[in-house]
C-alpha cells in the first residue's frame, strides 16, 4: 500500500444515468501541462521551469494537481514538460517513486526529435495534440486536462461526475471572478441547462467585458454563492473531455490554444459544458500572485474556500520528503509564520513571512512580509575551480522587507533589502536583485555583501 491509498475512495467507481451500469476512474486519465517560460514569473524561472518553482516552504507548483488527482482516485497521470524539464523530471523521481506510486502513474512527456525535426509546443492544445500518438494508446475514455502552476481545493470526483451525468463532450471548471481578474481569463455565458453559450478569452475592450456580466440573482440560479463583486463567470483552464471528443477536436482545429481556439469552435456542437466550482483557486501567472499566495499559508483559515488546505488528512499536499530535524528558534519573536523543517532561526524577529526548508536567520535580523524558499544545504559544496562561497543565510542585523529570496542565497551582515526607493520594477545591473510587482526577488544563488542597502 502507497502512502496516497488512504486518501482515495474505497470504491473508485462512479453511477452514471447515461452509463448505466458504472463508469470505472482507472479509465480516466490526467494530462498536466507544465507550461511556456514562465516570463511574468522571472527571474523565478531562470533556472526552472514554472511547476517546479518552490511554494509554500517545502513544496512545488506541481505537487498541487498531482496529489489532489491521486487523492481523487485518479492514478493515469501524464505531465507535459518543455522549458527546463529536467527540474520537473528530478523532482516527480524524487518525491512520487519513493511514495510507492509506480512509472506507470505519473509519467513526463518531453519534446522530442521526430524525423529529423525537434518538437516545440506552441500552446495548451498543441502540446496535447503533439502527443497524441501517445495518449491514443492509453486505455481512458475520458481526459482531464490541468495545468501545473495552479493552487486549488478541488475533489476531482465531483467534476467528473457533473461532466458524465451532462453527458458534456467537453467541461470547463469556471469560477465567479472580479472585473480586475476578468481581464487574463475566459468569460462565458451559460444557459439553465449549463451549457455554454458563449465564450471570450481575455477580453480587454470594456464595451466587450461588459457584455459578459452576471448578475448576483442570475449566479444564485446557476446555484453558486459569489462573494460581491464577483460578477463574471471565467474559465479556470481545467477542462475535462470524452476520449474521442478531444482527439476530434485537436485534429479538426489546428490551432494552438484551448482556451484561444478551440473551445469556440467545440461550442458549436452544443456539447461544452461548465462545471461551477466556489472554492479556493488561484492562477500563479504573476510574481505578485506568488507573492501573495505564498504569505496566505501562515494565516489559519476558516473554509477550504478562503486558501489553501494544507492540513486535510483526505487530501494532504504531498512533496519530496527532507528527512530534516525540527526547526531551532531562539529568542525570536514570531507572529504569523510558516516555519518549515531543519530551520535555524536566531533572528530577533520574523513576521507575516514563510520560512522555507533549511533556512537559517542569524541573530539580530529582522524578516517582515517575505518568503525565504529555503535552501538544498547548509554548507555549500565547492565551485568548479575550488573556491569554497559563502554558505547560505540571512546575515546578522540583515532587514528583510517584502522580499522573495530564493533557494541557497547568501545575505550578508547589516543588509538591508527594503526597497527605499519603492521601484515597481528594477533590473539591477549584475544581476544579484530584482523588483517585481513591488516585491524584492534575490535570484536563486545570489550573494548580498555586508552592509548593502536597497
Amino acid at each position: 500500500m502507497n502512502l496516497f491509498t488512504r486518501a482515495q475512495p474505497e470504491n473508485k467507481t462512479i453511477v452514471s444515468p447515461q452509463n448505466p451500469p458504472r463508469l470505472n476512474l482507472d479509465r480516466i486519465a490526467v494530462i498536466i501541462l507544465g507550461g511556456g517560460e514562465g516570463k511574468r514569473l522571472d527571474p523565478l524561472t531562470k533556472t526552472r521551469c514554472k511547476p517546479a518553482v518552490s511554494f509554500g516552504g517545502r513544496y512545488t507548483l506541481i505537487d498541487v494537481p498531482i496529489s489532489h488527482s491521486l487523492a481523487s482516485g485518479l492514478s493515469k497521470i501524464y505531465v507535459i514538460g518543455q522549458y527546463l524539464a529536467y527540474t520537473l523530471q528530478k523532482h516527480l523521481f524524487q518525491t512520487y517513486l519513493h511514495y510507492g506510486i509506480s512509472q506507470n502513474q505519473i509519467q513526463l512527456i518531453v519534446p522530442e526529435e521526430r524525423d529529423s525535426q525537434q518538437i516545440w509546443y506552441q500552446g495548451t492544445a498543441d502540446a496535447v495534440r503533439k502527443n497524441l500518438h501517445y495518449f491514443s494508446e492509453i486505455q481512458a475514455d475520458y481526459f482531464l486536462i490541468l495545468s501545473g502552476d495552479q493552487l486549488y481545493n478541488i475533489n476531482f470526483q465531483d467534476m467528473i461526475e457533473y461532466g458524465i451525468r451532462k453527458d458534456a463532450g467537453m467541461l470547463i471548471a469556471a469560477q465567479p471572478v472580479t472585473e480586475k481578474n476578468a481581464t487574463r481569463m475566459g468569460l462565458m455565458h451559460l444557459d439553465k441547462s449549463g451549457r455554454v453559450t458563449d465564450f471570450y478569452e481575455k477580453p480587454q475592450d470594456e464595451a466587450l467585458l461588459q457584455q459578459f456580466y452576471i448578475d448576483q440573482i442570475s449566479l444564485a440560479e446557476m446555484g453558486c454563492n459569489a462573494k460581491p463583486g464577483h460578477s463574471y463567470l471565467g474559465s479556470m483552464g481545467i477542462y475535462f473531455f470524452k476520449r474521442q471528443t478531444l482527439f476530434n477536436l485537436l485534429n479538426e482545429d489546428k490551432r494552438e490554444d484551448f482556451g484561444k481556439h478551440l473551445i469556440a469552435s467545440q461550442m458549436k456542437k452544443k456539447d461544452v459544458y461548465a462545471y461551477i466550482y466556489d472554492g479556493y483557486w488561484e492562477d500563479i501567472g504573476t510574481v505578485e500572485s506568488y507573492y501573495h499566495a505564498n504569505l496566505a499559508l501562515t494565516r489559519r483559515f476558516k473554509n477550504s474556500k478562503e486558501g489553501l488546505q494544507c492540513y486535510d488528512g483526505t487530501s494532504m499536499i504531498i512533496t519530496k520528503t527532507q528527512h530534516l530535524p525540527g526547526t531551532q528558534v531562539s529568542n525570536c519573536k514570531l507572529e504569523d509564520v510558516l516555519l518549515c523543517e531543519g530551520s535555524i532561526v536566531r533572528a530577533r524577529e520574523v513576521t507575516n513571512s514563510v520560512v522555507g526548508i533549511r533556512s537559517v536567520i542569524e541573530q539580530g535580523a529582522t524578516i517582515r512580509d517575505s518568503i525565504l524558499m529555503g535552501n538544498e544545504f547548509y554548507e555549500r559544496p565547492p565551485l568548479e575551480l575550488g573556491q569554497r562561497p559563502l554558505n547560505p543565510k540571512i546575515g546578522e542585523n540583515s532587514l528583510i522587507c517584502k522580499a522573495i529570496i530564493d533557494e541557497n542565497v547568501s545575505i550578508g551582515n547589516g543588509v538591508k533589502l527594503i526597497n527605499q526607493h519603492h521601484y515597481k520594477e528594477y533590473n539591477a545591473s549584475d544581476g544579484r536583485l530584482f523588483v517585481r510587482d513591488g516585491i524584492i526577488i534575490v535570484p536563486r544563488g545570489a550573494v548580498i555583501p555586508d552592509h548593502y542597502i536597497f
